[in-house]
């Protein structure tokens, strides 16, 4: 019994493993999509493109992504953004954000 839990433990953290490396690769293509965007301006549609294949399918899949057209629409907004994802996975970057929407309800709150 013992070395059932094992297995069963060590196929786990595989898996994890696994669905940690496929989501690199999502970052990575997000990335490629922005610096196109910058480059030649098609970063939104490139990304669309890529997770509409078979391959982008794929590797959502394996992230642990449903590759849905909502999913698609978020990583084309992402893109469309043009911010890196190394940043917008920042502390920095989300403390930032935060800070400018507690400023902005603020500033609702007041006009209102």
């Amino acid at each position: 019994m013992k070395d059932f839990v094992d297995v069963t433990a060590f196929n786990n953290e595989q898996g994890n493993r696994a669905r940690k490396m496929f989501a690199a690769v999502v970052l990575a293509a997000l990335d490629d999509a922005i610096a196109d965007d910058k480059k030649y301006g098609n970063g939104p549609e490139q990304i669309a493109r890529w997770a509409r294949s078979r391959d982008g399918r794929e590797v959502l899949t394996c992230a642990g992504i449903d590759p849905n057209e909502r999913v698609v629409k978020g990583l084309m907004e992402f893109v469309s953004k043009g911010v890196r994802t190394s940043v917008a996975l920042s502390r920095e970057e989300s403390e930032r954000r935060h800070a400018a929407e507690e400023a902005a309800a603020a500033a609702a709150r007041a006009a209102a």
